[in-house]
């Protein structure tokens, strides 16, 4: 008699995919953005080890406070003594993508998925855990995912606290908004890596470069999404140089970090306000970005301009060349969609990687943008950016840091 197979019932599938991790909803961009009214499913990698009610795990948990809580600030850290709302639970397969945006479990489900994934981001280009700097006075963050009537994000010792824009409604909270959740990983993540000041700072551009790096890390964040990788390559046909010509880039783009580090300034040009003079490092690392994607697209056929050939792609590239990018047809280019995005996907990867490796040797109290781009060439030297090592030196010495 033949055996008789039987179909996977929902308790065996549920089974075979918790090694994959676990599936939450995310918005790439605020859902008020055309083409981001939907969150997409992401899944939290195995390494985060169980992921419970809250969210929560060993690293980062979710603290949902009954009354309005005020911001934190000095003396006062987590653990937050006040009464919580319940937590948000995992449906009986242990995923939370059954939590949608109408639930009000949303906000914490959102927020949780948005800093745990920076957080894997980060650690995977690093090669290595990375440790709290808050560690071992607090063994985990707290995420506070929403107070009302504040119109700002913090991160600081043990804490990411998120509140909204006016006017206030069901998409104004920061804690919707994975560009602000990205920016304060970025700072906590940073701070464990290059640790704390010693003194004051005065001389350096440690709080500089803490904001370049933020708003960074928020891109290469984006640039995880399908979603993202899709709406940007196809509005632009693929091509990115586009981002030189500012002002025809900033009308084909929603993207709040492409907007904020597509500008031309040099060092020169800024001011010493923190973020300001963050600016032209920030746009320098998205100009190698550019730089190594073109040259993946030359290499593979994609493009007919090499990079190489042009010291600086910004000041050189003749504005007829923009305009026949600008003129591409989406039908053209939708032959080349999936290769095209193939090679962002190595770019950021080739670039996420250096800058996350080159904090291995800076140092806060003395830091410089000049220490920097040169930690950045070092580590990339070291890794999968040494055949675009002056095409990254370039870039850095157009924006008047090297």
């Amino acid at each position: 008699m033949d055996a008789i197979t039987h179909p996977q019932g929902a308790g065996d599938i549920a089974a075979s995919e918790r090694p994959l991790g676990t599936r939450f909803l995310v918005f790439p961009q605020p859902p008020f953005i055309p083409g981001y009214e939907k969150p997409e499913v992401v899944w939290i990698g195995s390494s985060a080890g169980p992921i419970l009610a809250g969210p929560s795990d060993s690293r980062i948990y979710v603290a949902n406070p009954v009354e309005p809580k005020s911001p934190y600030a000095a003396p006062y850290i987590p653990p937050y003594p006040g009464l919580l709302q319940p937590p948000a639970e995992p449906g009986p397969d242990g995923h939370f993508d059954h939590i949608g945006p109408g639930s009000p479990a949303f906000l914490s489900t959102h927020s949780y998925a948005c800093a745990r994934r920076v957080l894997d981001i980060c650690e995977s280009y690093a090669g290595r855990p990375i440790r709290w700097f808050f560690e071992p006075t607090l063994e985990r963050l707290e995420i506070v995912p929403r107070i009302p009537h504040w119109q700002n994000a913090q991160s600081g010792f043990g804490f990411l606290e998120l509140g909204e824009n006016e006017p206030e409604g069901p998409t104004s909270c920061f804690a919707l908004n994975f560009d602000a959740v990205a920016h304060e990983m970025g700072h906590l993540i940073l701070l464990s890596e290059l640790g704390l000041l010693e003194g004051d700072g005065f001389g350096s551009d440690f709080f500089s470069y803490h904001e370049a790096i933020a708003d960074f890390i928020s891109l290469l964040g984006l640039l995880q999404f399908d979603t993202a990788l899709d709406r940007l390559l196809r509005r632009t046909s693929g091509n990115l140089l586009l981002h030189n010509e500012l002002d025809r880039f900033a009308e084909l783009s929603d993207e709040k970090q492409l907007r904020s580090l597509n500008n031309s300034l040099r060092i020169n040009d800024v001011s010493q306000e923190v973020h300001d003079r963050s600016k032209p490092f920030a746009a320098g690392l998205f100009d190698c970005l550019v730089e190594v994607y073109q040259s993946l697209l030359f290499e593979r056929g994609l493009s007919d301009i090499d990079p190489r050939k042009f010291r600086d792609l910004r000041q050189q590239m003749a504005p007829a060349l923009m305009e026949e990018g600008l003129r591409a047809s989406p039908a053209s280019y939708e032959r080349t969609h999936f290769a095209a995005k193939a090679a962002l996907q190595e770019a950021r990867d080739v670039i996420g990687e250096a800058v996350t490796r080159s904090w291995n040797y800076l140092e806060p109290d003395s830091l410089t943008f000049e220490d920097g781009a040169s930690a950045l060439l070092e580590a990339a030297w070291r890794g999968r950016g040494r055949v675009y090592i002056d095409q990254l030196e370039d870039c850095m010495r157009w924006r008047g840091i090297l």
